[in-house]
């Protein structure tokens, strides 16, 4: 009896939907949705792929962001520099090298020098006009001495400046986010050793200059001495 009711329900059911659609207007059967598994799972891959494509441009534009940012990095310049130090040491020490007394670092002067103190004495000079050539070529030994002793000073001196500007470069050098930050830390370093070794130099040029003039002091007192003793034998000055 139940199963009647039922199969009776389930047709009345269904001639009820069929009746209903076939009341439909064609423009109100056209929309009716019918599912199409088919077409779903197309739409589907396709919803899926343009996804993809879409994770794989995002992806591509973040590489080439790292790629700018690091030749950013790579082109920027270092934030310190140690130029105005360097040049201030080197300025001190030809300041040191220029206040050089009676005798300069000047190849005229040098020559000239040598041709009325060093040279060989004139048999007409009087004694007290040798005895003043002795006493100025001795002034200018004595005067070159200490201006040797003065840039010996003055790069001394200079040594902190060179220890606290090395530190900082080398910590720029450390610390450098590119290539150009550690070339530039690199050619900074150079320019401090071009500087230590330019000081270096004036020190040698000073202590050579001095001895130089030491040395020349003794050989014109010895022709002085000669002439002296020509000039009282009453002979020509040997050579």
């Amino acid at each position: 009896m139940n199963m009647t009711r039922r199969r009776l329900a389930a047709l009345l059911c269904g001639a009820a939907m069929i009746a209903t659609t076939t009341s439909l207007t064609p423009t109100a059967q056209a929309q009716v949705a019918v599912y199409d598994p088919s077409n779903y799972a197309q739409n589907v891959l396709q919803a899926a792929r343009a996804l993809q494509q879409v994770n794989n441009q995002i992806t591509s534009l973040q590489n080439q962001a790292q790629m700018l940012i690091g030749q950013a990095r790579n082109l920027a310049s270092l934030p310190y520099s140690s130029l105005s130090a360097l040049q201030e040491q080197v300025a001190a020490t030809q300041a040191l090298l220029g206040e050089a007394r009676a005798l300069a670092y000047n190849v005229r002067d040098i020559q000239d020098a040598f041709h009325r103190r060093y040279g060989l004495a004139d048999l007409t000079a009087s004694d007290a006009d040798l005895t003043l050539r002795a006493e100025t070529r001795w002034a200018t030994s004595v005067a070159s001495f200490e201006d040797a002793l003065k840039v010996q000073a003055g790069v001394v001196e200079g040594l902190e400046t060179s220890r606290v500007e090395m530190q900082n470069l080398v910590s720029a050098s450390q610390g450098a986010g590119g290539a150009l930050q550690a070339a530039q830390a690199g050619n900074q370093l150079l320019a401090l050793q071009a500087q230590q070794l330019s000081a270096l130099t004036a020190v040698v040029v000073a202590n050579g200059r001095a001895e130089a003039l030491d040395a020349a002091d003794r050989a014109a007192a010895r022709a002085d001495a000669k002439a002296r003793f020509s000039k009282f034998m009453g002979a020509a000055p040997q050579p």
